[in-house]
């Protein structure tokens, strides 16, 4: 079982959190001018790589807020939170294959 630090009520399990996706993911500047393709790219693909991941989480039955975390998707290791706006803290590098 995950424990999820909320960064507005401390550690909770993670059967309280929602995942909301990859965190920093930016939209495109002019979405109608996108063909299908495009559109679809945007939405469904994500590298899916071994590391470090920046991570979207709502605590949906808690305080309900949003929020980003810093997660080893290998280890599951959680290395930093953060609140919506703030800039993502430093964290180590992985060196997976």
């Amino acid at each position: 079982m995950l424990l999820i630090p909320c960064p507005y009520c401390g550690e909770r399990d993670e059967t309280e959190f929602s995942y909301g996706g990859e965190a920093h993911i930016e939209r495109p500047k002019d979405p109608e001018k996108l063909s299908d393709a495009e559109w679809a790219d945007y939405v469904f693909m994500r590298p899916n790589s071994k590391g470090i991941l920046l991570e979207r989480w709502v605590h949906s039955h808690g305080c309900r807020r949003w929020f980003n975390l810093a997660r080893d998707t290998v280890t599951y290791k959680i290395h930093a939170v953060y609140r919506m706006g703030e800039k993502p803290p430093r964290v180590p590098k992985t060196d997976y294959v």
